[in-house]
């Protein structure tokens, strides 16, 4: 049997491979054959006696496809022996001839080293040569070691593994011993539990008790009431927590479904379920890597670890030791992590961590910690008041009780007044008030490109103090983009984002016109000429499959004028030497129109200068001088410092030489140089304005990135995050400061780069016990756990992962850095609504209760009764309450700071406005009580009382729209809302003394319409005071403020 990889292109979705595999596996003498959609390849087992290699190119064809018959065999790498192993080498395949029709096109690999152990293992170390079998099942193996600094032959002592693997039989007793290779979840949490969870609140509980004493009362509709809004509440909370818990199943899809390990000697293909410590991974392009390890071999090997880190480049694997022990996570080269995929090449490693041990599995149990966190800061407000509305309450009932007693009063006439006051003190609006506000907040959030799934975290944002971004995709476009080009002696500005065609090239401000044509042609055709990187377009975003940096290159050459389609048609390919870290450079060799070779490279700068004797210049060819290489230095160096990754771009003609030749030795020499790359993930280009607009409204901007400290640095200052004395701390350094040194020095520190998911957590817990209100946004794995534990998270809509989407209160839809903004102004405008609405309500309730207290001690008859109470709270404040939450936002809101996380939603001001209007209203109610029990009986006192109060609170809405502009200042227009309720709330209690069921329903006697208009002419008194209040303090303000 023989297993060959054949390369296949013009796959344009992952929906290809099942056509392909199905055409493969149709030819006579497959055995097996397994389509990788994102290296372009298919690997297939087949007999060689029955079979030969154009008979599969033949099924690729039929599928609609393509086989590039340029290609030449690769080599499978094969575990190394030790170094007193004996025994047979492995074979080697021979690179067949250029014109052997069967098998050009075929990456080919004889399968024959790999069907057995080696047949002679060597004796030490023992578990470097043989499948491992002597391992107890369960046995304590090494965790949370720093494998990148021990050899590969240590890990595998360690692990009691060998490099071809571990047996059948041994993997299966330390599967049954560690359990399966799958995220596990925490504790899960019955749908009841949740649903009492949302009975925790102190005004809950007030209102349940006052719907109880309502029913005990007799009435029915008043309770129902009460307790319908309490259920609402309930059932919205309880539907939010459900659907809010499901980071880690999110993070379950990022683990791969199959992975390739070697088990007895053999490579064959696993549930990725069923991976162990020691088990030794068969890693290739495109590959899901199914657990944390550590390689043992790599060739070419590229990795894309950005989910994981927040680096936008492939990192670059080597199995070397790395000596120092405490390396960042996306400098560990020799490790391979879990959730993370294959771009480029092939390597062996073997697993270290599996599930809960290995850095994603890390990431899962901070999720679960971060999310046991406290209260939005309205939660906590609303829940301090409680407990100090249900004390004084219960302290008034009691003083009054008790003094009733002493005067004698009948029990049951003191049973009912006690009753009466603690309804008073209820305001029973309050809950559905909040839910609507936020409610109608987070919809029209959603029509600025903000999707809330909490609600609370609409109020929360509005009093975020500190925001803490992510760089990559949050801040930058998160795609590499190649922003100058230096050719032929000048430099030259690409515009454009991402992978996109959309941009140019420009040269002094302007388009670059025909005499540049040429040189950027040459430069062009050597970034395309040398890449294996493949653009393509899904649902109007283009996107990458391959190496990013390649990706960059492709689109920057697009704009440069060169043409793929063309090279590949004139200019086929013929042989590649790919990257490797030791030469950093990467070389393919193309067939010209007149059938001489050419070598196209691409790498380092300072390198790739060492080997070239020519210079491309915009009149031709000439060999290269000394102060060529200094200006080609200088500018390298000028790109560098603007944070650009920089490559360089060469060529070489070549004689006809034969395929053997054809190596890094033989070819990497007597360069011509052409040009120069330099290329950067970029900020986004409204990031810039909306820091600005942070910054205005007195919110801290803070960066915190996996990138590299350079790179993070200078996006900082870029958008204004950083000023140019600032320079970031790495997560090395975060390391070695205590929790206590980390709390003191946070608020001094702007950017924090290289740092980890558990840093990225530890930052906002510093900021939050500095009494900020921190909100964390982000789009990687690595950034869900502190997005979890922010007072409140925000995830990328477009680019975020599942996983912190879920773990988000909420999405930007357009990953759009500006719209956090609009919401951050949308949270305070709500805040500012809740305020006055939780004012205006417990005015009114102060009033009521003033009115009753007063009464109960001067000795007169109970001036309201229950039914009253929760009339006027429930209906006359309850409504126009509900329309002061949706009042349009004050267009200053975003010109002042945002407020203190201790600061009480009740402050000074608030409870002196609310003391003077319940005086007001309370002493307008008594005169007119006390004059007409005086002059009638004790239930026309009571309908006149009762008709002017709701006469007072009506009318005191409109002037509670803001707090400090007079009504007459505010357009009535702007809430026509409130305009029409109070007036049909008018009309109700008007008709309710002209009615005899509404007259009976709420107790009242009939009122002549003369006395109505009079009642309503004293009820505008209260309104009156308030407003020329208002235009003392203004004038009292302005006078201070006044030089």
């Amino acid at each position: 049997m023989k297993t060959s990889v054949i390369e296949v292109h013009d796959m344009l979705s992952v929906w290809s491979v099942d056509e392909v595999e199905k055409r493969i596996g149709q030819v006579r003498g497959v055995e097996s054959v397994t389509v990788n959609y994102a290296a372009k390849s298919a690997t297939v087992r087949y007999d060689e006696t029955r079979l030969q290699g154009a008979d599969i190119k033949s099924a690729v064809r039929r599928s609609g496809y393509k086989s590039a018959d340029e290609s030449l065999p690769k080599q499978v790498s094969e575990p190394k022996p030790a170094n007193n192993q004996t025994g047979p080498p492995s074979p080697k395949a021979e690179p067949p001839s250029a014109s052997t029709p069967e098998t050009a096109g075929l990456k080919e690999a004889t399968v024959a080293s790999v069907a057995a152990p080696a047949a002679a293992p060597a004796p030490k170390p023992a578990a470097a040569t043989a499948p491992a079998t002597t391992t107890t099942a369960g046995a304590a193996r090494p965790k949370g070691e720093d494998w990148h600094s021990q050899s590969a032959e240590e890990v595998l002592v360690k692990l009691s593994s060998a490099a071809t693997g571990l047996s059948a039989q041994e993997a299966a007793k330390r599967l049954a011993a560690d359990g399966p290779n799958e995220l596990k979840e925490g504790k899960r949490i019955s749908p009841f539990q949740i649903f009492l969870g949302q009975f925790k609140s102190l005004i809950i509980w007030i209102l349940i008790a006052a719907g109880v004493i309502s029913g005990v009362l007799g009435e029915v509709v008043d309770a129902i009431a009460i307790l319908a809004i309490v259920v609402l509440n309930a059932v919205i909370g309880f539907y939010q927590e459900y659907n809010a818990e499901k980071s880690i199943a999110a993070l379950k899809k990022m683990t791969a479904p199959q992975a390739k390990v070697r088990r007895d000697g053999q490579v064959t293909s696993i549930p990725a379920v069923g991976i162990v410590a020691g088990d030794v991974l068969a890693l290739e392009a495109g590959d899901l890597v199914a657990a944390d390890a550590r390689l043992l071999e790599a060739a070419s090997l590229k990795c894309i670890e950005s989910a994981l880190t927040g680096e936008s480049e492939s990192v670059t694997k080597l199995p070397a030791t790395l000596e120092q022990g405490d390396i960042p996570l996306g400098d560990r080269e020799n490790m391979v992590f879990m959730g993370t995929s294959i771009a480029a090449g092939t390597g062996q490693a073997v697993v270290v961590a599996t599930v809960m041990n290995t850095e994603l599995g890390r990431i899962a149990g901070l999720i679960e910690e971060a999310g046991a966190e406290e209260g939005t800061p309205l939660q906590q407000k609303l829940d301090s008041f409680g407990r100090i509305l249900v004390w004084t309450a219960l302290g008034i009932v009691a003083l009054l009780f008790g003094l009733g007693l002493l005067r004698g009063t009948k029990l049951f006439e003191l049973t009912m007044t006690s009753v009466s006051l603690a309804v008073a003190a209820v305001p029973e609006g309050l809950p559905a008030v909040v839910t609507v506000s936020l409610a109608l907040g987070v919809l029209r959030m959603s029509r600025r490109r903000a999707l809330v799934r909490k609600l609370q975290a609409v109020e929360t944002l509005g009093s975020t103090t500190v925001i803490c971004t992510d760089k990559t995709g949050t801040l930058t476009v998160g795609e590499m983009t190649v922003r100058v080009l230096y050719v032929a002696g000048q430099d030259y500005e690409v515009t454009g984002e991402g992978y996109g065609p959309d941009g140019e090239v420009r040269f002094e401000d302007k388009k670059a016109e025909a005499p540049h044509a040429a040189p950027l042609l040459e430069l062009a055709t050597v970034l395309l000429g040398c890449n294996n990187a493949h653009l393509i377009e899904e649902e109007g975003k283009w996107k990458t499959v391959g190496d990013p940096t390649e990706g960059a290159l492709l689109a920057a050459g697009r704009k440069a004028g060169g043409d793929r389609e063309r090279i590949e048609k004139e200019l086929p390919k013929q042989h590649e030497i790919p990257f490797d870290s030791d030469r950093k450079r990467s070389t393919v060799i193309r067939k010209l129109p007149d059938g001489k070779l050419r070598a196209f490279i691409n790498g380092a700068p300072d390198v790739l200068l060492e080997r070239c004797i020519d210079l491309y210049t915009s009149t031709g060819v000439r060999p290269i001088t000394d102060e060529d290489r200094k200006n080609i230095v200088a500018q390298n160096t000028a790109m560098a410092q603007q944070a650009l990754r920089v490559l360089g771009s060469a060529y070489r003609d070549l004689d006809n030489a034969s395929p053997r030749d054809l190596t890094a030795e033989n070819v990497e020499h007597d360069l011509v140089f052409v040009g120069l790359s330099g290329m950067y993930d970029p900020p986004r280009q409204e990031a810039k304005e909306a820091v600005a607009k942070c910054r205005a409204a007195g919110i801290r901007v803070v960066m915190i990135t996996g990138d590299h400290p350079q790179t993070a640095t200078a996006i900082a200052r870029e958008i204004g995050i950083a000023s140019a004395d600032d320079t970031a701390i790495a997560g090395v350094e975060l390391d070695k400061l205590s929790e206590d040194e980390l709390h003191k020095r946070v608020d001094k520190i702007t950017v924090y780069a290289r740092v980890t998911a558990e840093h990225k957590l530890r930052i906002i817990r510093a900021w939050k016990a500095n009494d900020a209100v921190v909100a964390m946004t982000g789009d990687g794995v690595n950034d869900a756990p502190a997005i979890k534990g922010a007072d409140i998270g925000i995830a990328m809509g477009k680019s975020g992962t599942e996983v912190t989407k879920q773990a988000a209160d909420m999405i930007v839809t357009d990953d759009n850095f500006a719209s956090i903004v609009a919401a951050v102004e949308e949270g305070r405008g709500i805040y500012d609504n809740i305020r006055k609405t939780l004012q205006y309500l417990l005015a009114g309730n102060t009033g009521e209760l003033l009115l009753m207290t007063v009464c109960v001690v001067v000795g007169l008859p109970m001036p309201l009764l229950p039914i009253h109470l929760l009339w006027i709270n429930l209906v006359t404040d309850g409504l126009p309450a509900l329309c002061l939450a949706t009042d349009p936002i004050d267009p200053d809101v975003m010109k002042r700071h945002p407020r203190p996380r201790s600061e009480r939603i009740t402050n000074r001001s608030f409870l002196g406005t609310m003391f003077l209007t319940g005086f007001l209203t309370a002493g307008v109610a008594f005169a007119v009580y006390l004059y007409v029990l005086k002059t009638g009986n004790e239930e026309m006192a009571r309908t006149h009382a009762f008709a002017v109060l709701v006469f007072a609170e009506l009318l005191r809405s409109f002037g509670a729209r803001s707090e400090t502009k007079p009504v007459w200042r505010i357009s009535l227009f702007t809430n026509i809302n409130l305009a029409i309720v109070v007036a049909i709330s008018f009309g109700l209690q008007i008709w309710s003394h002209h009615n005899a069921f509404l007259g009976r329903f709420l107790k009242t006697s009939f009122m002549p319409l003369a006395d109505c208009f009079l009642l309503l002419a004293v009820g505008v008194i209260p309104l009156i005071v308030l407003e020329v209040v208002k235009v003392v303090r203004n004038s009292r303000k302005q006078r201070k403020t006044e030089p």
